[in-house]
């Protein structure tokens, strides 16, 4: 068993292991996307089905090869994220497509492609600081849902009578303001409001500025700010451990220093005592 042990263990450690998985990662993506064709179902549908299938025992193999690494203690397999992540996509693949299970089981042979995440460190690093930054985003987004209510009601008041299309409710009125956000068209719901009043532009000017140019700024310096501490964490996490040789060569090291230092003191002092020494013999 030891020995399984340590084959699956340096077997899934290998580069060419984790290039394998997302080759087949990348394969399925391409089968779910040829089944969308309706002459290519009709034509290749039973072999594209048993691709699937092909595919699927290799990712329930390489699950086992995992837990088998892991063995005695296999629950350590389930203590990382992406392995719960990635076994549960693989369980849910499972799911007979017949019944009333059918569109579940489709819908989870679409999860199989999101295990591109969990297979590719740059992506896992990614949504690693994007799971960080969901505090620091909340309050972002507590801070844009005060302002987005506030020029709502101004908004509601102002032109819910001159243009009721954008403008008849406190609602339409939030989802004109979120529309305008992404900077489509907000320009035409701003000339009809200026046929309203000349000075309508200051309204839409000034909710681009705070919306747009700063709030969503926001956003963006947090995930930026998490993704550089995730990927400090990595590097660390990459370090390699201190060996047993170069803790001893560090100690020799800090030793031969300390000596050396005890030295110097000894000869100074002693260079101090002599001089003393010499002024006593001059005063007689």
């Amino acid at each position: 068993m030891q020995h399984a042990s340590k084959f699956a263990e340096n077997l899934v450690n290998r580069p060419a292991f984790d290039y394998s998985i997302i080759g087949f990662i990348i394969a399925t993506g391409v089968l779910l996307g040829l089944g969308t064709f309706p002459v290519l179902e009709r034509q290749f549908g039973d072999q594209i089905h048993w691709a699937n299938q092909f595919i699927l025992g290799i990712f329930v193999i390489e699950a086992l090869l995992k837990m088998l690494a892991k063995a005695p203690r296999v629950d350590d397999y389930f203590r990382d994220g992406w392995n719960v992540f990635d076994f549960l996509v693989i369980a849910l693949a499972l799911i007979p497509a017949t019944g009333d299970y059918a569109m579940i089981a489709r819908l989870a042979r679409l999860l199989r492609v999101l295990r591109l995440i969990s297979a590719v460190r740059e992506l896992r690093l990614i949504v690693a600081a994007l799971m960080r930054s969901i505090p620091s985003v909340g309050h972002v987004i507590l801070l844009m849902s005060i302002i987005v209510y506030i020029y709502a009601i101004i908004g509601y008041q102002l032109f819910h009578e001159h243009d009721p299309m954008h403008w008849r409710s406190l609602g339409i009125s939030v989802l004109t303001l979120f529309n305008i956000i992404t900077l489509e068209g907000w320009t035409i719901v701003m000339d009809n409001a200026m046929q309203l009043h000349s000075w309508a532009w200051v309204y839409f000017v000034s909710y681009v500025v705070v919306g747009t140019f700063v709030v969503i700024n926001l956003f963006i310096a947090i995930i930026i700010n998490n993704l550089d501490e995730a990927k400090a964490e990595r590097l660390r996490e990459l370090e390699p451990p201190v060996s047993r040789e170069e803790l001893l060569r560090e100690l020799r090291t800090t030793q031969d220093a300390l000596h050396r230092l005890e030295a110097r003191l000894v000869d100074s002092t002693t260079e101090g005592t002599e001089g003393d020494d010499e002024s006593d013999g001059d005063r007689r």
